[in-house]
């Protein structure tokens, strides 16, 4: 019987590197990234990349779309090849969208098509997103109810998918086959939301410190990124481009990348209290990683051989 899969999540902010790396040295694991930002190269300092190796970090050019069941194509084949050389692994990061996919399984909807994914955003270009949004309520009710009429990825995807196949993309969600994994899933969060807040004002300005703003500018003056891709659309990009592109000051785009911070680990806190067996872990205790590593230690077998 193979074992569940080890998932340590929680909010940007809230620890979980460090003792993802504690984790892997304990139990002789390789690490993989839950993050969509870390698999971009070029995004380095914003999205506090760490020195310690992990898999799906730099994997993609960040003109490129990611999407969330290449992750769990990418995870998987990152498990297997730890496993050839006698390793587990341990996913860790907060994107809990990926999570999600890996653990619950994804329908085996059409693959993307370039070509009319740029027949979308063309047409999007033209008449707006919200048009493509009224669309998509004639063809598929259940999904557009669940998507903002300017959330651009998720429309055109779900556009994509119809006119491809014939079949709404909830009707693939609700066929979707794949059997649910098993997981040991363990949260870490501060127990003083206020902390959290801390903890995020002082590493977005270690981050500008760091040369932030440079990495940002890097990306902007390649010429053929815009607002519009995922990744620049990540949290700290998006403001630090604004600042770039003249639409506010350096001061302005700093507070408002935390803010937006603060809403990111907000979201990822309602998604973890929404899950279902979930470990959660005060990241602030003196003793964190011992109380995490207790809790896996739980849920193994004997060491890999």
């Amino acid at each position: 019987m193979s074992e569940p899969l080890i998932c340590l999540m929680g909010p940007t902010a809230a620890g979980k590197t460090d003792t993802a790396i504690a984790l892997a040295e304990t139990f002789n694991a390789e690490l993989i990234s839950v993050d969509s930002a870390l698999v971009y190269r070029g995004l380095t300092i914003g999205a506090a990349q760490v020195s310690y190796p992990h898999h799906l970090v730099d994997i993609r050019d960040p003109a490129d779309i990611y999407t969330a069941a290449d992750f769990v194509s990418d995870a998987i084949e990152a498990a297997q090849e730890a496993r050839s050389r006698g390793k587990r692994t341990i996913l860790v990061g907060g994107t809990m969208m990926y999570f999600k996919a890996l653990i619950e399984g994804l329908a085996d909807m059409p693959a993307s098509d370039p070509a009319l994914r740029a027949e979308i955003e063309a047409d999007a270009a033209a008449r707006g997103w919200p048009a493509l949004h009224r669309e998509l309520e004639l063809i598929d009710p259940a999904a557009a109810a669940q998507l903002h009429p300017n959330h651009s990825q998720r429309i055109a995807r779900a556009l994509e998918v119809f006119r491809l196949s014939g079949v709404p993309m909830s009707q693939w969600r609700a066929a979707s086959k794949q059997s649910k994994k098993e997981a040991i899933c363990v949260a870490l969060m501060p127990a003083e939301r206020k902390t959290l807040h801390d903890r995020i004002e002082s590493r977005f300005d270690t981050m500008l410190a760091q040369g932030f703003v440079d990495e940002v500018a890097a990306l902007y003056r390649r010429g053929d990124l815009h607002v519009d891709l995922p990744a620049i659309r990540a949290v700290g990009y998006r403001q630090i481009w604004s600042h770039l592109s003249g639409e506010c000051s350096l001061a302005e785009a700093r507070d408002k990348g935390i803010a937006a911070t603060r809403q990111l680990a907000k979201r990822q806190i309602t998604w973890l209290r929404s899950w279902t067996g979930l470990n959660w872990i005060d990241s602030g205790a003196e003793n964190t990683q011992e109380q995490v590593k207790f809790k896996v230690r739980n849920y193994l077998a004997p060491p890999l051989s």
